[in-house]
């Protein structure tokens, strides 16, 4: 994403207006790579500042969006509340055409005297950083530590001094003139597209503001360099280059009504392809096209493990019931092992001890026609004919067996695929924290760590309220779905759930008073968006009072059965708020 040189500069102009002057109250670190300062100004009242070095979208801006601490505040975060809270802001600059910002903090050390800290944001990728160095220049300490081994030209370690990211060799186009130009591209000698050699002259201009500039002043977005007029094109590109820092305007691309892009101003090479609207400012757009985003990346990492883990049981449970089946099928024709047993008795006189094989007639074919029997040669002929019987009353038991054993398989993977199901909804810590908990319960999981440790509080169902003011409460996942149906809802109220696939259970708080169709229709939606059914169309939702849903005795969590019910019809919606 272009979050270059150029966007920065324009986010900084932004952040400038309302924070030098604002008080920090408040520093959390709601994840490994990201810090939020709770800060106050009278230009801005109460915001929330959000400095990301993640390696995938690394960025700085104005948060609405509320995250999730974690039990234990961070080292770094600890670090930054000793030094930076209570302090003020005094400025925010960007490093000279670089992806990198200095956010300068007048604080009082331990003795009360006030001294000023920098915090340094490089976003810069992989490479992303957060950096706190003292009045000297000295860092303090940095979310990632460098050494020499990681990086020969660059360590970033407490103790050294901060020296900014190294030069790439790279022109600022700021300082280009018309006769700097036309001699740059007169010195091209070889094929070389236009949008290629911008990217390789100029410092701080992204690979979509480079082909921006070859579409403003060629018509298309890789033209080859060697084939354009050399006094147009020159005259073309310093106008642009000079009207790059001019008004900015947050806007943001989407293709399909996806969020495809963003930059500082409006993009024209996609001509009429890809939609754009604007944005009040960068905060807003930012926060927008990364919310979640990031928030869909950090479930991911965070669920990892256990996605892994029941991915491959459900693996498992699979092929054990494939094999189960095939067992089963054979069990299926245990009759004509009964058959053979007879004839081989009926002709027990014709039988030598060490005879492999024996040819009679079957007379259980209408045809009588004769047939081969194999034997075993180390057995008498009693003893082959009673191993056949024998055969056919182990198939006969295990046909009961592996009914019993498929249905208890069938069940497993129902709900395994259940978890999993809920897993892909997980959107807080408690509710990764519920889920490991319940296989761990389950023995799915072994707790190997038998120290008390600390506990995350018990999370809640989700709660919203439909248009006619009826309570609904959504589980969040199969313990929340068990609590919810079987203690916390009345037996009047109204039960839902989407048919025959796994999801969460939804309850209508009504105590038996008549609900309107409305509502219902919201409940159903809902019941259809907390499902594996999310992505359908016309989902059928299944609907009964609560008193008509049972539990079998020992089903796995949320596994319930129901009677009396009826269906309703709805395409999944996502709520417009959550709770």
């Amino acid at each position: 994403m272009p979050l270059d040189a150029i966007f920065l500069s324009a986010l900084t102009a932004e952040l400038n207006e309302t924070l030098p002057g604002a008080r920090i109250d408040k520093i959390q670190q709601p994840e490994r790579d990201s810090i939020l300062l709770q800060v106050r100004s009278l230009a801005a009242g109460n915001r929330k500042l959000l400095l990301s070095a993640s390696s995938n979208h690394p960025r700085l801006h104005y948060t609405q969006a509320r995250y999730e601490n974690p039990a234990q505040p961070p080292m770094f975060c600890m670090l930054l509340r000793k030094h930076l809270a209570g302090g003020r802001i005094l400025w925010l600059r960007q490093l000279p055409l670089e992806r990198a910002v200095e956010l300068c903090v007048e604080s009082a050390d331990e003795l009360g005297e006030l001294s000023q800290k920098r915090l340094y944001l490089e976003l810069m990728g992989r490479n992303s950083n957060l950096i706190l160095t003292g009045p000297d220049g000295r860092i303090i300490d940095c979310l990632r530590r460098v050494d020499f081994e990681m990086s020969e030209k660059r360590q970033v370690l407490p103790g050294l001094f901060y020296r900014e990211p190294p030069a790439q060799g790279k022109l600022d186009f700021r300082a280009e003139t018309l006769e700097s130009l036309y001699d740059a591209l007169g010195a091209v000698e070889h094929p070389v597209s236009l949008d290629r050699w911008l990217m390789d002259r100029y410092a701080g201009i992204s690979p979509l503001i480079a082909r921006e500039l070859a579409y403003l002043t060629t018509g298309r977005t890789d033209p080859n360099l060697l084939e354009q007029d050399r006094a147009s094109l020159a005259a073309a590109l310093n106008r642009e280059l000079k009207a790059l820092l001019g008004d900015f305007s947050p806007t943001r691309l989407l293709l399909a009504g996806e969020r495809k892009d963003f930059s500082f101003r409006p993009i024209l090479q996609y001509e009429g392809c890809m939609s754009q609207d604007r944005f009040a400012s960068f905060s807003e757009l930012l926060e927008d096209f990364y919310a979640g985003r990031a928030q869909t990346e950090r479930m991911r990492a965070r669920t990892q493990s256990l996605h892994k883990l029941l991915t491959n049981q459900l693996s498992r449970v699979r092929r054990k019931l494939a094999n189960q089946e095939k067992e089963l099928e054979a069990t299926y024709d245990r009759e004509r092992l009964r058959q053979l047993g007879d004839i081989v008795t009926a002709n027990l006189y014709a039988i030598q001890r060490g005879q492999a094989r024996l040819t009679a007639v079957d007379f259980y074919d209408p045809e009588m026609k004769e047939i081969e029997i194999p034997l075993n040669v180390t057995l008498s002929p009693q003893q082959n004919a009673a191993k056949y019987y024998k055969d056919y009353n182990k198939a006969k038991h295990a046909e009961k067996y592996l009914t019993e054993q498929l249905a208890l398989g069938r069940g497993e993977e129902s709900y395994l695929a259940s978890v999993l199901e809920a897993l892909s909804r997980a959107e807080t810590e408690r509710d990764i924290s519920d889920i490991r908990a319940e296989l761990t319960e389950g023995g799915y999981i072994r707790q190997t760590d038998r120290k008390k440790q600390m506990k995350l509080p018990p999370s809640k169902p989700m709660e919203f309220r439909s248009s006619d003011g009826f309570q609904i409460l959504v589980g969040r996942n199969n313990r929340q779905n068990d609590l919810l149906t079987a203690k916390l809802a009345y037996k009047t109220d109204l039960w839902l759930h989407v048919q025959k696939a796994h999801g969460s259970h939804v309850i209508i708080a009504c105590a038996g008073a008549p609900v309107p169709d409305r509502t219902i229709t919201e409940a159903a939606e809902l019941a259809a968006w907390y499902s594996q059914a999310r992505q359908g169309h016309k989902v059928p939702v299944d609907l009964c009072p609560v008193r008509q849903v049972k539990k079998p005795a020992g089903a796995k969590p949320g596994m319930v059965v129901y009677e009396n019910y009826r269906t309703v019809y709805v395409d999944p919606k996502e709520p417009a708020s959550r709770p």
